[in-house]
């Protein structure tokens, strides 16, 4: 991937970002960044270990951690939204898929732990079948949790 095209519609931002974020990942920036560590630590004795010093390297590394903080927080974000729609396009090109979980990204915290009931019923049904391959949908666990509590009250 690291040789993967840049599309050219992207902005100039855009662009340069992702350069970025390729670069820093490669053993190329490893070497440069730890390079720069060994001739900073090898100049401590020209330099007499003074706080100038120091504060050489502790400015220059605060410096790259934060503006890489951003870059690797943009290139998450635009993965993470890659992955979505990919999962979304398998979910609503598979027969038998609940469309329900498209964009679910989006949804609430109230409506991800509702959705997370209804897979760990999921998960109860298909423990209590000797067969793998069978499957249940979300509507079978509906059924099963009402089945559940229609004989908790008898």
């Amino acid at each position: 991937m690291a040789n993967a095209p840049v599309p050219s519609h992207t902005s100039f931002f855009g662009r340069m970002a992702e350069s970025i974020t390729r670069f820093s990942g490669s053993t190329a920036a490893f070497l440069a960044a730890a390079g720069i560590v060994l001739v900073w630590a090898l100049t401590g004795p020209l330099f007499h270990y003074s706080e100038t010093w120091q504060l050489v390297i502790n400015t220059g590394t605060t410096i790259v951690t934060f503006l890489m903080v951003f870059l690797i927080q943009r290139a998450q974000n635009k993965d993470s939204l890659v992955l979505h729609l990919k999962l979304n396009e398998l979910i609503a090109a598979t027969q038998g898929a609940s469309n329900r979980l498209i964009n679910a990204q989006d949804f609430s915290e109230e409506e991800i732990r509702i959705l997370h009931d209804f897979y760990c019923a999921l998960a109860e049904l298909a423990k209590k079948d000797n067969d793998l391959g069978k499957t249940h949908t979300v509507e079978e666990a509906e059924d099963n949790q009402r089945e559940k509590l229609a004989a908790q009250t008898e």
